[in-house]
């Protein structure tokens, strides 16, 4: 990992620095004021019933970008922080983790349409006469797509943290808090990055669903690119999509240049092990800025307050004191733990029963099973194939930097294309050809979530060590022998990662998927998301709390019983 720890190096600074403070202060005050526009928008005056005007001229589309990226950068501020505090826990205190992983894998497996119906009315009571509680409910719904990912990426890189790493660590006699900034983000930043760049297209996926909202028996469409796609759908207006999809490519350059490509090219320099080719990423805004006296003089300051914190929260000992000493945890304490944990288990089969019980029956739960095993087998060969595409793809992008930063852009725009798009040339061929819904729906299922795959294999092949690489090389190390002992080892953990959340993301997407329509027509193929979408049309909650319910518990079973065990062996065999 190379010592940098400045935003700007101050050799990239110019002397005419002073100039170039002048080029960037009228972009800086226009990125501002169009900001404070929008965010001025989403906080106007609102009553429940009113109507929100909403058009299919292309004209308003600059309009709808703005509102909605406004919306998927806030729930990607919220999905980090929520990321960090994840991962720290899960990571670092095994009694945290034997609870907060089994309910993230729960959390994913709730769809957005679950989530939606159950916050919506508390947003909107916390701002009343208010759009603010509106757009609340919408940033947290695009949030339950973003963070998830996030997560998972940021603990399984807190967990794989080398361990001569750790031991330098404890020779300067880190704290917790210097521990985590100086160490354990640096280490998770490239893979991290990718992530944020996949929970950003995740955000796309489900826009059409998190900006639509039902309440009191009332559809909210907020001004956005997803409301715009909603309503060129019901219209069958297929010139007002093609407009849409040229603004999203519109937006995912703009804040592909913008943003993430001058944050890999920044975060670059934490790599663990410097890249075996000579290109590394770069960006012409971040060369920009670091030209700009006033602006590095900005990241300075934050950096020393940073550094300031890093010795308000240092260790009171040093590494001979007796409280340098790992303590072991309190074995009553412990069991007080389990046992509480095991109460709330047992409280909610409880619960679980006397709910199946009362409302739906014991034959309506074999019903659902029975849809649930056929979505489980889609995912299954789903992800399969995409693993066989994707891995290949990845591990070449992500050994080439040259080419990453060329598809970077390109790779996110796949993954930002919204299944919905899909639907109507979906339903013609399988209309016109008389093709069987249950088979050919089912690739709309993976459609916008083997992006997970491919983002995090790239993030893990671009992190393999150099001598590593050097040293297949000097062997001769070549086809199926160079995949098995060196190509595969490597980026088998992140590959882990994202089929985890690729296999979440895929039940998810099955609500959508297995039930299709495009203006009077409407496609069905059995299964668990086709029956949570037909519930929820109807709206019958005791059956789409089932369905939930069933997807959580087949969510968690394939992750138990076979991601998992792939995860607990890439912590302990694909170290390098």
């Amino acid at each position: 990992m190379r010592n940098d720890q400045q935003f700007f190096s101050r050799p990239a600074v110019e002397a005419g620095g002073r100039r170039w403070d002048w080029a960037v202060l009228p972009l800086m005050l226009a990125l501002l004021v169009v900001i404070a526009y929008g965010a001025s928008q989403m906080a106007r005056p609102y009553r429940l019933g009113d109507a929100l005007p909403l058009s299919l001229d292309p004209a308003y589309l600059p309009y709808y970008l703005l509102r909605t990226t406004l919306r998927m950068f806030a729930a990607l501020a919220a999905s980090l922080i929520f990321s960090c505090l994840f991962a720290v826990l899960a990571a670092k205190y095994r009694a945290a983790e034997r609870v907060l992983v089994p309910l993230l894998d729960i959390l994913q497996s709730i769809p957005i349409l679950g989530f939606l119906s159950i916050t919506v009315t508390g947003f909107i009571a916390l701002f009343p006469g208010n759009l603010f509680g509106v757009e609340c409910a919408a940033i947290f719904a695009i949030f339950t797509s973003q963070a998830w990912n996030m997560a998972f990426s940021l603990y399984q890189s807190l967990r794989t943290v080398p361990a001569e790493l750790h031991e330098a660590a404890r020779v300067f006699q880190l704290s917790g808090w210097q521990r985590f900034w100086r160490l354990e983000l640096p280490f998770a930043m490239p893979g991290l990055l990718w992530n944020m760049m996949m929970s950003m297209s995740g955000g796309w996926f489900f826009v059409v669903a998190s900006e639509a909202i039902s309440v009191a028996d009332q559809s909210i469409k907020l001004p956005g690119i997803g409301s715009y796609i909603a309503l060129a759908i019901e219209a069958k207006n297929l010139a007002a999509i093609g407009w849409a999809i040229g603004a999203m490519l519109l937006g995912i350059l703009l804040y592909d240049q913008l943003f993430f490509r001058p944050l890999v090219a920044w975060a670059d320099k934490f790599r663990f092990e410097e890249s075996g080719s000579e290109a590394v990423p770069s960006s012409w805004l971040l060369g920009w800025l670091r030209r700009t006296e006033r602006i590095r003089a900005l990241a300075d300051w934050a950096v020393r307050q940073l550094e300031r914190s890093l010795l308000w929260f240092r260790l009171p000992h040093d590494g001979t004191s007796i409280r340098a000493r790992p303590r072991r945890a309190a074995l009553p304490l412990q069991r007080a733990w389990d046992a509480l944990v095991a109460a709330a288990v047992l409280l909610a089969i409880w619960r679980l029963v006397t709910f199946v019980h009362s409302e739906v029956g014991w034959h309506e739960v074999g019903h659902v099973a029975v849809l649930g095993l056929y979505t489980l087998t889609r995912v299954l060969v789903l992800i399969t194939l995409a693993a066989l595409v994707w891995v290949p793809v990845g591990v070449w992008i992500g050994m080439n930097p040259r080419w990453s930063g060329r598809l970077q852009a390109v790779a996110q725009f796949l993954a930002a294309f919204p299944a919905n798009l899909m639907f109507p040339v979906a339903v013609v061929l399988i209309v016109h050809w008389h093709l069987n819904p249950n088979i050919w729906l089912s690739p709309l299922m993976v459609f916008g979530t083997q992006w997970y795959i491919l983002f995090n294999v790239i993030a893990g092949a671009s992190s393999v060590p150099t001598e590593l690489r050097y040293a297949a090389q000097n062997l001769g190390v070549t086809g199926w022998l160079k995949w098995k002992r060196y190509l595969l080892p490597a980026v088998f953990p992140s590959f882990v990662t994202g089929a985890i959340t690729a296999s979440g993301g895929s039940w998810n997407a099955s609500i959508v998927s297995e039930y299709v329509s495009w203006g009077s027509t409407t496609l069905q193929a059995e299964g668990l998301g086709q029956y949570i979408a037909h519930m929820t049309a109807i709206g019958d909650f005791p059956r789409i709390a089932l369905g939930i319910g069933v997807m959580s518990v087949f969510v968690m079973g394939l992750n138990h019983l076979v991601w998992r065990r792939l995860y607990r062996l890439a912590e302990d065999r694909m170290h390098f």
